[in-house]
This record gives C-alpha cells, structure tokens and sequence, in this order.
C-alpha cells in the first residue's frame, strides 16, 4: 500500500487496519495503481479471447449454480450478464454500517488488482467512482453463506447498474438518483463483470476486519479494568512477572503490560499467599486472546489482497476455482470467539470475588459499613447472564453441513453469521468490563487504595458516573452509561496514552 497526503493508492498488496479505517471514514480518495490496472487489463485480454470463440467461461457466457451447462449467445450476453447481478440482490436485515461497505468495495477493487479476476477494467473504474463520490450501497445482511457473498456483493454490484438503494450526502435513495445526483451513470456489465462484482467475499472480510478492530478496543479496556479489580482485590503481580519472562507471544505480552501497571504505583500487599486462577492466570487468558485475535486479524489482512474469484485467470489460462471458500479466515475467527469466553469467565470470577467478601475482609456485598442495603450481589446475575451469552456464541458453527444448487454447493462457513455473533460478544464484553470497574470502584473506597496509573483513569471514570454506593439504588442506566463511557473514543485514547501495548495497539491502528 502506497499512500500520499491526498490518495490512498490500491496496489493489490494487502490492506493494513489503519488503511482500511481511512477508507471506512471516507478520509481520502482511493485510486487503482497503474500496474494493478495492466494486470486487469492484461487478464481481461484472456477473456475476450475466449469469448470471441464462442468457449464456454462459467458465469460470463454460461449460467451458474445449477444452471452452469446453460451456454448463452453472444445476443443474450449483455442481458444475462446484468440479469444475474439482479437475480442476486436477495439480501434482508438491517445494513451494515457504510464504513464496512466501503471497505467492502476497496476490497473488491484491490483483489482484483492482482490481475487473476478476468473482469473489464471499467468495471474497476465503476468501484472507484462510487467511492470517490461517497455514493455507499445499502447492503442488508443477511444472504451469504459465506462461501462468496452472492446476496451481499449482489446489493453492491446492483448499485453499480442503477438498481437498488444507496446513501449519499446523508440521504437514503434509490440507486438511480444517487447516481444521479453524483453525477454517475449505471455500469453496463460486460461478460465475467457481474459474476466478478458479486462472487466474493467483500463484505464478509470487511465487516471481520471491522469486528476484530472493535474486539480488540475491547480487550484493551478489560485489561484497564482487569488491573483495577486485582488491585480492589490485593492480586499478587508476581505471576505477571513470571509470564513476562517465561512465557511467549500473547502471555508475554500480556504479562509485560500487567507487569508495568503492577509496578507504576501503590500496589497493595497480596491478600493471600496463593492466588485464585482468576488473579494468577490473568496473563494466560488475556494472552490466549490476544493471540487468537491478531492471528485472525493478520488472516484477514491477507485476505484483502487474494483473489477469492471463480473463474480465475493464471499463466494466460482461466481456471476454475474454489478460493470463495473463507474456511481458514474462519476458523482463525472462530478461535478467537472461544478466547472471548474465556475471558468472560475470567471477569465474572473476579466480579464473584469483588462481591463475596473473601478478599481483604471486603464486605459480603460490598455493603458499606453500617449501612441497610443489599448491595452488589444481585448485580453477579447480570454479570453471568453476560459470560453465559459470550460463551454460547462461542460454539463453532462453520462445519455445519449443508446442500444446495443441486450439490454443486456443499461447502461453506458462515463467516457473516459468525461475524454478527463476535459483535454481540464484543458488547457484552464491553458491558462486562462496565460491572467489573462498578464493583472495584467501590472495593477500591472501602479499602482505601491509592489509585495511580491507568488504574486511576478506570476508577476516576467509573465514579465520575456511578458514585459511592451506600443506599439500594436502581443500576440499569447507571450500567448503560458506564458502559458507552468507558468504551468512547476519548477513554480508550487515555488508556492507550497511560498504558501503551505499542505492537497490538499500532497493528489494530487504535488511534485511527
């Protein structure tokens, strides 16, 4: 990826997080590189030729799915070609944000710009024209098995041709007056354009990329509030150091960061001789999910720069292919979903410790001394209604089997679905980091620790919405908006500040 001042250049090289937020927010015009553009030309050469021959290409001058031995002539060609982008354009639910589509469509230009698609240049050009003028598809989300996005790409690709919905300057309008009012005219799909404009995984890589950037702001408040609940509980750091020296990758890293927080203020005496796993193992599961999350997040990253197209053209020969399959950007997702769960146990388990009264003589409840209340008790329910929710969504659901197109279709790993459910994982997640920072907020006064550090920022937030809990009061709203507080812009950018973990925090581009 090249970039200047004022351009975001696609090369066909893989896009990096911080070049997909800046394409996301709109923040600079994107433009195919000349060589892309060669390679495109020089694969769509292939095409022509064949079709000139009267050959068959699957999904240019023949049907697809069941339909693949229907060869239609050269009169029909332009009509199915643009029949088939309507045939696919089935997508129901809510849409994605219009960052994820645009990223979608980047994605789309820059895979192709390794010159294995076969699609016409103009068909490029159609891409970057809606992304110049801000013209974004409504793609609705439902509708790929993830075995290409047929009915998610379908929605884009409509647009192209004038058909469909899109935003543009704030307004939700039909393709044709978006184009309009932009000063665009509908994309006539030549042969292979349509197939190659809708049979990808765009979106799918898209909106992963987006999850796992939102994941990963997640983890980073969990372990502000992680170091806040362990000092509220008297956590020895001495296992922190063990696996800042001893262990690898994640663990290491985590056992660092906890480490230096440990040591940058007034850490309190341990309260025990012997740690539970939720205080002592804090690096390990912290670490598990900081290395299934960048293992899945640099799969993704890959994935922006491989061709995932059906047919493909390699060594002047176009070659069927299966690389619409996902499978291994899946499974790297999937085993970060099951590292979530872990982590939401880890938080619940020292929510339960907060709350029960075994750690540093902290009342049962954390009820203040002589006061009538119940407390913070009823509040673990929510706590393990939360993790109970993380981990259900953290069971695999690509291997699931299932047959269609007249088994011409068998394989697929429901990376959208999968998507969907890591973003309900992630809010949860949120709104657990929310009740851990509640309930060591008020261990924290009735202990009276000295807060320094980023443990300091956590707590200074936390109370500046949730005071001193002394009388039974309702917490709904008070949880809500502690939630959206320590998950705002301006939280996270003190955290980073504070406590930098500069590798995981540079290669999620969460300053962006």
């Amino acid at each position: 990826m090249l970039a200047s001042a004022d351009t975001l250049y696609l090369t066909g090289q893989p896009l990096d997080f911080a070049t997909l937020e800046a394409i996301g927010r709109a923040a600079r015009p994107s433009v195919a590189c000349e060589m892309g553009m060669g390679r495109v030309a020089t694969a769509r050469h292939v095409v022509t030729d064949r079709l000139a021959t009267g050959l068959p290409i699957y999904g240019a001058n023949t049907g697809v799915g069941s339909m693949k031995d229907k060869l239609w002539t050269a009169d029909d060609l332009v009509e199915f070609n643009n029949s088939l982008v309507r045939a696919h354009h089935f997508g129901t639910g809510e849409p994605f944000t219009l960052p994820i589509v645009r990223k979608a469509m980047a994605i789309r230009v820059n895979t192709a710009l390794g010159g294995y698609s076969g699609c016409s240049p103009e068909l490029i050009d159609a891409f970057l024209a809606l992304l110049e003028k801000d013209v974004v598809p409504v793609v609705r989300r439902h509708g790929s098995m993830g075995c290409a996005d047929i009915g998610l790409m379908g929605q884009i690709a409509a647009v192209l041709t004038g058909e469909g919905e899109a935003w543009y300057r704030g307004e939700r309008l039909p393709a044709s007056e978006a184009l309009k009012r932009a000063g665009l005219k509908p994309h006539h799909m030549q042969p292979r354009d349509a197939l190659a404009a809708l049979s990808v995984n765009a979106i799918s890589h898209a909106a992963a990329a987006d999850v796992v950037r939102e994941a990963a702001k997640a983890i980073r408040n969990l372990m502000v509030t992680g170091v806040l609940s362990s000092l509220a509980l008297g956590a020895s750091a001495d296992p922190w150091r063990v696996a800042a020296r001893l262990s690898a990758h994640g663990e290491a890293m985590a056992g660092r960061w906890f480490e230096a927080q440990a040591a940058s203020g007034h850490w309190p005496k341990p309260s025990a001789i012997h740690d539970p796993l939720s205080l002592r193992m804090t690096a390990q599961v912290f670490g598990a999910c900081l290395d299934t999350l960048m293992n899945a997040a640099e799969r993704i990253v890959e994935a922006t720069a491989q061709s995932d197209d059906n047919p493909v053209v390699i060594d002047g020969v176009i070659m069927a292919s299966g690389g619409s399959l996902p499978l291994s950007t899946t499974l790297y997702v999937e085993a970060a979903q099951t590292g979530f769960a872990h982590l939401a146990r880890n938080v619940l388990n020292r929510c339960v410790l907060l709350a029960n009264g075994v750690r540093r003589n902290l009342p049962v409840n954390l009820v203040a001394p002589g006061e009538a209340a119940t407390g913070f008790g009823p509040l673990l329910k929510l706590a393990v209604e939360l993790y109970m929710r993380i981990q259900s969504l953290a069971v695999p659901i690509s291997a699931q089997s299932i047959v269609v197109a007249g088994g011409l279709e068998e394989e697929a790993t429901f990376l959208p679905l999968i998507v969907e459910r890591m973003e309900s994982q992630v809010r949860d997640l949120r709104q657990l980091a929310a009740l851990e920072a509640m309930l060591s907020a008020q261990a924290v006064d009735l202990a009276g620790d000295n807060v320094e550090g980023v443990a300091a920022i956590a707590y200074q937030r936390t109370r500046a919405i949730s005071p001193f809990y002394r009388k039974d009061r309702p917490l709904s709203a008070e949880i809500e908006a502690l939630d959206r507080d320590l998950a705002c812009p301006d939280a996270l950018a003190a955290f980073l500040d504070m406590a930098p973990m500069a590798d995981f925090d540079t290669f999620f581009a969460l300053k962006a």
